[in-house]
């Protein structure tokens, strides 16, 4: 018998790949039972509800996200590349082919509305990249209202990218954001303006 922290794995790894690729309400416990390979009631036993699953599913992408964004910006050189290597971790996975867009506008799409718990937990994350970019932002140099709308470009670059399945989406982001960074820092030159 595999141990509970092997199971609880398994488990999460299981759900958060078919609920990633399918959709929550489109599978069913016995679904993820068979393709994790632990039982019904080992799975209950550490998930009570399947929103309590789901739930682990968030905090397993969260960790994801956090460690994928922290490693783009680690190798990132200045603070304003820094800001914008954000949008080269999200060419990076638009790449993979089981893009399907953002985990978690996915579930509070499906589920938002029915449960407390699960908005609680996107709105959080959600909330968590907003504070990293501002932290960014503020690092850059860059006044504090320019994070609310790069978080918006990262945002919409992954619903339009899921939708049009164009990973050229992030580039055209990333150009975006590097419009803003430079306009807020007071170094823009809009068309037919030329340095002298």
């Amino acid at each position: 018998m595999i141990d509970e922290e092997t199971a609880r794995e398994r488990v999460v790894s299981t759900a958060d790949r078919l609920f990633y690729a399918h959709g929550v309400q489109a599978v069913g416990m016995d679904t993820v039972r068979t393709e994790a390979g632990v039982s019904l009631k080992r799975i209950y036993a550490l998930f009570p509800s399947k929103d309590d699953l789901v739930l682990a599913v968030l905090r397993r992408r969260t960790h994801q996200w956090d460690t994928g964004v922290t490693g783009a910006v680690s190798r990132a050189g200045t603070p304003r590349d820094q800001v914008l290597a954000v949008f080269d971790f999200l060419a990076e996975w638009f790449l993979e082919d089981a893009f399907r867009g953002c985990a978690f506008i996915n579930v509070f799409g499906e589920l938002g509305g029915d449960s407390d718990r699960i908005a609680a937990a996107v709105r959080e994350q959600k909330a968590s990249f907003q504070r990293r970019v501002t932290e960014l932002v503020h690092e850059a140099g860059c006044p504090g209202h320019l994070a609310p709308q790069l978080v918006l470009l990262a945002e919409g670059a992954q619903t339009t990218a899921a939708i049009s399945r164009d990973p050229g989406t992030a580039a055209h982001a990333r150009a975006a954001a590097d419009t803003l960074i430079r306009h807020a820092l007071g170094d823009f030159q809009g068309p037919g303006v030329s340095g002298t």
